[in-house]
């Protein structure tokens, strides 16, 4: 089973893209090697729907966050040992030892690089597992049993028990310094690249993973994040306490809870009073959470998902000659089938059918807010400027609603932030309009 969410949702909430400024991947993407950017790539673009491997995941962390592990390898050597395995090498021994020599040779007479880059390879993969079990020997020495995640406990002593191979445990004992025989070149040449394929793969995808780990964590211990736990999807709960932005500094944490008889939030307010930020909260941190990441959040519980819908920014299609409130129709609609579908997953809408009229963007909230709100497997945030909509869906036990106040200074709107129980009474818009002195510069 994988974790179902679109284009527009990426976009909105602004998950991907890992150059972007003040996109989440940006955030967290810290990591030195490339197998870590690529490990952190896949993490992002594939959450987590297990209650189990997610936190799993979220354990090691955790670990990680509280043991303030330092990166212990030289990136540059890491490179070039995965250059060099990647090289390859004749399947035959004696092949490659007169290969070896060919090189040595070459090397000797032109200016052929290829003994050069085969010995510097090898002194990297020497290196490289020489750090690799220093490092597992210090956690499993400095790091008692009940802190150390057994999975990854596991994990450390699978790839201790390959350093430990006999032939590994010599060429880790290897000097660098010293000139290599063109046997035993030839011989490690063939043994990395054929012979011990898997366990030299091994040893990268741990760390890969320990640069993961130890990025993530990072991130997590300096801008106070938390981890999530993940709950049977059957529980249909999503409590959230001290939930904020991630990438806004210093924001206001709000509570949010969902569950089986209380599974959509009706969200009203006015203009920037934090709702579309709130809903942008919410989906992040949902995302964050399946993948096993840290969330911007004091504490958050929830119910493993299927997928992750939002209709925040709905814009015209002009190639497809799509109205602003044609494409929210067609919007609503995907949702719709996506919740039809019998799928366990959060979808939220900002300002339904802002594209219409007042009286159709009234019916039409009411009735999507009406019709969604009997898939009592998925959790639905609703948010609109039509405060009146919120009385006809009194009646409606599941329904709960939340409002963003606006605090009146004098003349000036204040805005706290701060989720509240019901619904807003305030309309500032002409004030506003006012403050700007657009009335009198229209008159001028």
């Amino acid at each position: 089973m994988s974790f179902h969410t679109d284009k527009q949702t990426l976009e909105e909430l602004n998950l991907l893209n890992k150059f972007r400024q003040g996109s989440v991947y940006h955030l967290f993407s810290r990591v030195k090697t490339r197998g870590g950017d690529q490990l952190m790539d896949a993490m992002f673009r594939q959450p987590l729907t297990e209650a189990a491997a997610i936190n799993e995941r979220s354990d090691i962390f955790r670990f990680f966050q509280q043991a303030e592990l330092s990166f212990p390898f030289d990136v540059p050597q890491v490179h070039l040992m995965r250059e060099y395995l990647d090289s390859g090498a004749g399947k035959s021994a004696p092949l490659v030892f007169a290969g070896t020599v060919i090189k040595k040779c070459l090397s000797a007479l032109t200016r052929d690089e290829r003994y050069k880059k085969m010995v510097q390879g090898l002194q990297a993969v020497i290196v490289t597992l020489h750090r690799c079990y220093g490092f597992i020997q210090s956690v499993l020495e400095n790091s008692p049993a009940e802190v150390l995640p057994i999975p990854y406990a596991r994990r450390l002593l699978t790839i201790k028990e390959i350093l430990l191979d006999k032939r590994l445990e010599k060429l880790r004992g290897t000097d660098i310094y010293q000139a290599l025989p063109l046997k035993t070149l030839a011989y490690y040449d063939h043994l990395l690249k054929n012979r011990l394929v898997k366990e030299m793969e091994d040893i990268l995808s741990f760390i890969y993973a320990l640069d993961v780990n130890i990025a993530v964590s990072e991130v997590a211990r300096q801008r106070g994040f938390s981890y999530a736990m993940a709950l049977a999807p059957e529980e249909n709960v999503l409590l959230a306490r001290g939930l904020y932005h991630p990438s806004i500094r210093e924001a206001v944490g709000n509570t949010i809870s969902f569950d089986k008889n209380s599974n959509v939030l009706f969200l009203t307010g006015a203009n920037m009073a934090g709702k579309s930020t709130l809903m942008k909260s919410v989906g992040i941190g949902l995302y964050l959470a399946h993948m096993g990441f840290p969330i911007a959040a004091e504490k958050m519980e929830f119910s493993v998902r299927e997928g992750l819908y939002s209709s925040i920014n709905v814009a015209d299609n002009i190639g497809l000659g799509y109205s602003h409130f044609y494409a929210e129709v067609v919007r609503v609609k995907q949702a719709a089938e996506a919740a039809a579908s019998g799928k366990r997953l959060l979808l939220m809408f900002d300002e339904l059918f802002k594209g219409t009229n007042v009286k159709d963007a009234y019916d039409g909230t009411l009735a999507v807010t009406e019709g969604f709100s009997d898939y009592r497997g998925c959790l639905f945030i609703v948010s609109t400027h039509i405060i009146e909509v919120g009385d006809a869906l009194r009646g409606h036990e599941n329904i709960q609603f939340g409002y963003m106040p606006t605090v009146m200074d004098g003349p000036h709107p204040r805005y706290t932030y701060r989720l509240q129980e019901g619904i807003t009474e305030d309309r500032q818009g002409m004030m506003i309009i006012r403050n700007e002195g657009i009335l009198e510069l229209l008159n001028s």
